[in-house]
């Protein structure tokens, strides 16, 4: 892969799948600057990815609020000044709960993060890429934006927002040499999957809904992005690329 030197901008970085795609693009060279709202376990998550001998900053941010989405790409341009790769990856599950008990607040918080913060997100990478020259964003989608979940639909909602966002800045930005896409993935071993699936038997009966007989590894995402990140796949651009384990097959 052609990852050396490059700088790379994470949004939901200190845990998960933000954790582990920030510490395999650290392991192909690049440098990584990580936002997140948990200021200890960003700090602790930097430090891993300085131990591969490159950059790791983490700069707290909330992506609900575009002063720190601004702020924080700032100081990652503050590296090389350009940002190469992107990843848009910050994002909060709902509750359960069929569509007469949903608040405003739940849905407030969903959409405030996974869609603002993928909004605000796109904005100022586009700005920062195309006087750059070029770079590839990656946003964290889900099989809630191919599919209807029921008891789950302001999450639904806010993927599919997740998807429609990919598409449509991808064929505006498509020939300034900037490509975006989306990884989509269903059920991962992370700590929010642990919280989804805390009640007991839970955890069984989200693995047993995957043909593949498992929920998927942080890894495995992971190693998508790092693809979409990479010039290997330079002919890609407004794709959400399912990872679900056979999940959308069905």
């Amino acid at each position: 892969m052609s990852l050396k030197d490059k700088v790379v901008f994470i949004t939901g970085g200190t845990s998960g799948i933000g954790e582990t795609t920030a510490i395999a693009f650290a392991k192909a060279g690049a440098h990584v600057v990580l936002t997140g709202r948990r200021e200890k376990e960003g700090n602790e998550v930097a430090a891993k990815v300085r131990t591969h001998g490159v950059q790791g900053v983490f700069v707290k941010a909330d992506v609900s609020k575009e002063a720190d989405v601004k702020h924080a790409i700032a100081e990652a341009l503050k590296l090389k000044g350009r940002i190469d790769v992107a990843f848009n990856n910050a994002g909060v599950e709902e509750n359960l709960a069929p569509i007469v008990e949903k608040t405003e607040a739940e849905f407030d918080q969903v959409f405030d993060i996974n869609v603002k913060g993928v909004f605000f997100s796109l904005k100022h990478e586009v700005a920062a890429m195309v006087k750059a020259g070029g770079g590839s964003i990656i946003n964290t989608s889900s099989i809630a934006g191919t599919i209807g979940m029921g008891n789950f639909a302001t999450y639904v909602a806010s993927k599919h927002a997740v998807d429609g966002f990919t598409k449509a800045v991808a064929l505006e930005v498509a020939k300034q040499k900037i490509r975006v896409n989306a990884v989509a993935p269903a059920a991962i071993q992370t700590p929010m999957f642990d919280r989804f699936a805390g009640a007991p038997g839970a955890a069984e009966y989200m693995a047993n809904l995957h043909p593949i007989g498992r929920v998927g590894k942080p890894e495995e995402v992971a190693s998508v992005v790092l693809w979409l990140a990479d010039d290997t796949s330079s002919f890609v651009t407004g794709q959400s690329i399912l990872i679900d384990g056979g999940f959308t097959a069905q």
